[in-house]
């Protein structure tokens, strides 16, 4: 989390000072850092609130765009379900983009015995805790200084190379590098869907094809001359 962790306060500081830039007291923007913790929603949110839009359609932007999290849960609940319901919830919450694909990366499956879940729990509150610690700095470091640091400076862009450069990093087979292009070209595509749709489509469409191509993909191997079936672990 180390080597990633200059990007996400890049980030984090650029969104405090965006939500006292945008109109925000600071103590609105403190609580939101704190409340919210997810940038991207807030970056979302914080245009819509400063053209006084409507609560129910910042609701329902901010909701679209952290829809992404259902499916970061629907993968960790195989890791997580031996734990209390206060510790999942808290996971949940704690947990980020940077601190679910490192996660992953480091265990791309389960453990089975409670030494394994011991080391996959230890790890991710770890990754969690640093993330927590780091954007909670870096925002209320922004929002302090939001009249000092001009939006110009772009130094969220850093968040976002942080980003990719994590998400190259898991790109390592031909079905995941389709399921790559295939979310980029519908995110773009689908830009201008309003609340933030692109994103949806985008996780919907990769989704869609690589369930289509592993499964012609079994199908012919299970199909071809000599195979044999694979045992279940």
């Amino acid at each position: 989390m180390f080597s990633v962790a200059p990007g996400f306060a890049a980030w984090g500081l650029m969104t405090g000072v965006a939500m006292v830039k945008s109109g925000m007291s600071v103590i609105e923007a403190i609580l939101m850092t704190v409340l919210v913790y997810a940038g991207s929603a807030q970056l979302a949110a914080i245009p819509l609130l400063v053209a006084g839009a409507p609560a129910w359609v910042i609701l329902a932007t901010a909701f679209c765009v952290n829809l992404r999290f259902v499916v970061f849960s629907a993968h960790l609940r195989a890791y997580l379900m031996h734990l209390p319901r206060w510790q999942r919830l808290l996971t949940g919450f704690l947990t980020t983009d940077l601190s679910y694909v490192l996660f992953v990366r480091r265990f791309p499956v389960p453990g089975d015995t409670p030494g394994q879940r011991l080391a996959e729990q230890a790890y991710l509150a770890g990754n969690c805790g640093l993330c927590w610690v780091n954007w909670m700095g870096s925002s209320l470091v922004g929002i302090a200084l939001a009249n000092f640091i001009p939006s110009a400076w772009g130094l969220g862009f850093a968040g976002i190379l942080a980003l990719l450069g994590i998400s190259f990093s898991l790109v390592t087979t031909r079905l995941r590098i389709i399921a790559a292009l295939v979310a980029g070209a519908a995110a773009v595509a689908a830009f201008a869907l309003p609340l933030k749709l692109n994103i949806l489509v985008a996780i919907a469409a990769a989704v869609a094809v690589c369930m289509m191509l592993e499964r012609a993909g079994l199908r012919a191997a299970a199909h071809s001359p000599g195979a044999v079936p694979e045992e279940k672990p």
